[in-house]
């Protein structure tokens, strides 16, 4: 900011002008706060700023409870109990928290409720409404853990497994060994020392390629990665430390498996792989094509969810709507309305509002039904935004009893639209009994003139809530977002005709705008980056499990290179060779397909409940998951039993 206003002069005692209304003089200059930090403000000025009644007030400080824009930050004693504070804020809020209109036995903790948290909570676990910043979520700290741990235990099965199944070639190796003197424990730590050394040169090739990619996996999944965070010692400690554990878990077993054997039996070339160790091998191969499957079946659900909030009806039209702050006064607005609607044909209408769609519904003042002269509490939790005559319209919503608000009646700034949620909640049942009836709110009684169908305010993680619109006097209106319906046949030319307009009406605000689409598509950027990933780590996964298919399915068919032979010599055809020696790996994926798909539904349906309006997964998401990689096995086997089903058995047979 500092270079902006002031370049390289010094800016400290000179005054800048905020909104064109009031002057502040900078006292101070402070570094960008970190990355990681909880919010990123561009300046900050001193609390007692709002005392001043030009902007706020002091009085307005200490009698409006009911404003919830403040956080406030509490330093707490070493080990105080924080209960002790949160179990007194119920009867705080019956306390202070009043509205006018209200009846006297009006309880306030109905309806609100206060909040307290660590303050190193709020990054991965806080999701409140009106947060500083966007947070994290640490359920995908953990899901992506959980994934990446996986593609590791994968790349370990691999290691394990083609160890053991290649040990025969260093079988008299061993057997040497151990004739001239070398006892047990000395080979399973050179077998350890090599399973390690590779784990070291991995991490090493692993860090150039992360440094390589990470440019590419930022821009692929909308994230700010930064290489110099693996540098942090709490980070870089625990990553030098990997290889060593890595090493260990993928090689102890084959240590074990290749230092047992006889030395007697190798050096006569007797070597007979266990039963046991075979079994082994199969069940390594079934965890890492279930881990594959599971990836699969979630990448599928993650996309069908997206395509599914992309082209679920909102209940209103989000195409074509341009949404801006709103700096006109009353008067200032309908000028500026007459002249984009006469100049521009495209121009459909121009409502005004507290908040718009895609945002969060948070104001609540507390509502009453009035009957018989007397109001009642409603144990309601009715949210409120302040709309105009031309909010519904620009927005295409459908009335489902009664009228929208109209310049034609001038007792509209007293009454309310609800929503059809609405109705229900205060007891209506249905939208036509709610319409004459009367309610307060805020301390305002009014009539009910209109109920408007449901639709999504919020995002589809959240469901669809009770709500009601109000039109204050425009003396006091609390219109800070304006909405503009463009027909959209020419969109660059109504805009040119917006912001003429604008640059007349409030030359000094500058006319910055977003499309009500592209703010609803950045609601959903978190799953983005879910399907996103999980894309890339269901290919690494599957990848990887490929290449120890492929290792291991060569070297069994090596080892049955004589069998094969003497089966084309008695007249087997190559597709049954193929057949005969790809059945085997063929029922593990079977196998693995059966093991992982109630996983991945049980995983998937809990993912799911995120979102209040979501898919129901479908049978062929996990029959189409088990086919492909059924498929993905077949094509990656059939390579070596295709190769072995050709050779001519004259070659294998020679030495019979």
């Amino acid at each position: 900011m500092a270079h902006k206003y002031f370049g390289n002069e010094d800016p400290i005692n000179k005054e800048i002008r905020l909104n064109n209304e009031v002057n502040f003089k900078i006292t101070g200059i402070y570094e960008p706060f970190p990355t990681n930090a909880q919010m990123h403000p561009q300046m900050l000025l001193s609390f007692n700023t709002l005392k001043d009644s030009s902007i706020y007030g002091a009085k307005q400080l200490q009698t409006n409870w009911g404003n919830n824009s403040f956080f406030t930050y509490l330093l707490m004693p070493k080990g105080y109990n924080i209960e002790r504070i949160a179990s007194l804020f119920p009867a705080f809020l019956d306390k202070y928290v009043h509205f006018p209109g209200q009846p006297g036995n009006f309880r306030e903790s109905k309806n609100s409720k206060l909040h307290i948290q660590k303050f190193l909570d709020i990054h991965l676990h806080s999701h409140l409404d009106d947060e500083l910043n966007q947070n994290g979520d640490i359920k995908r700290v953990y899901i992506f853990s959980a994934i990446a741990l996986f593609i590791l235990l994968i790349a370990c099965i691999n290691y394990m497994n083609l160890s053991t199944a290649r040990s025969t070639l260093r079988a008299k190796e061993i057997g040497i060994r151990k004739v001239i003197g070398a006892q047990q424990k000395e080979i399973i730590t050179q077998f350890l020392s090599e399973s390690v050394l590779i784990a070291c040169f991995s991490l090493l090739l692993a860090l150039i390629i992360t440094w390589l990619l990470i440019p590419l996996v930022n821009k692929f999944s909308d994230l700010n990665l930064s290489f110099n965070t693996l540098l942090e010692p709490k980070v870089l400690i625990p990553i030098l430390l990997l290889p060593f554990v890595v090493g260990l878990i993928s090689g102890i077993y084959p240590a074990i498996f290749m230092s047992s054997f006889k030395p007697v039996k190798v050096l006569k070339g007797i070597i007979k792989v266990g039963a046991g160790n075979v079994s082994f091998r199969k069940i390594l191969v079934v965890v890492q094509f279930s881990i594959s499957i599971i990836l699969i079946v979630a990448t599928t659900i993650v996309f069908q969810q997206l395509r599914y909030i992309q082209q679920k009806s909102l209940g209103f039209d989000k195409e074509h709507i341009l949404t801006t702050g709103n700096p006109f006064s009353e008067s200032q607005f309908e000028a500026f309305r007459n002249e984009v609607i006469k100049n521009n044909a495209d121009i459909k209408e121009l409502g005004r509002s507290s908040r718009i769609p895609s945002g969060r519904l948070l104001d609540n003042n507390g509502v009453s039904l009035f009957e018989n002269g007397t109001s009642k509490q409603v144990n309601a939790d009715l949210k409120c935004i302040n709309t105009d005559y031309g909010f519904i319209p620009a927005y295409g919503m459908k009335m489902a009893a009664g009228r929208n608000f109209s310049r034609a009646f001038s007792t509209d700034s007293n009454n309310y639209v609800i929503n059809t949620t609405a109705t229900k909640v205060l007891g209506f049942g249905t939208p036509q009994n709610a319409i004459d009836k009367e309610i307060v709110y805020g301390g305002v009684k009014g009539k009910i003139i209109g109920v408007v169908n449901d639709f999504h305010f919020e995002s589809l993680h959240q469901n669809i809530i009770p709500m009601l619109m109000r039109m204050p006097s425009f003396a006091n209106n609390n219109y800070r977002r304006l909405s503009i319906k463009i027909g959209g046949h020419n969109i660059n030319s109504a805009i040119n005709t917006i912001q003429e307009a604008w640059r007349k009406a409030q030359p000094e605000v500058p006319f910055e705008y977003t499309f009500l689409d592209e703010r609803f598509q950045r609601l959903y950027n978190s799953e983005q980056q879910q399907g996103s990933l999980f894309t890339m780590f269901s290919f690494i996964a599957i990848f990887i499990a490929c290449l120890g298919l492929f290792g291991l399915s060569a070297f069994t068919i090596t080892q049955r290179v004589k069998e094969i032979g003497v089966r084309k010599v008695l007249g087997a055809s190559i597709p049954q060779i193929v057949t005969e020696l790809s059945k085997d790996f063929l029922k593990l994926v079977i196998i693995a397909s059966v093991i992982a798909l109630p996983i991945a539904w049980y995983s998937m349906s809990k993912w799911l409940l995120d979102f209040a309006f979501r898919i129901s997964i479908q049978w062929w998401v996990f029959v189409m998951a088990g086919f492909i990689a059924l498929v993905i096995a077949f094509v990656t086997i059939s390579f070596q039993s295709i190769k072995a089903a050709t050779a001519n058995p004259v070659k294998s047979l020679r030495s019979e």
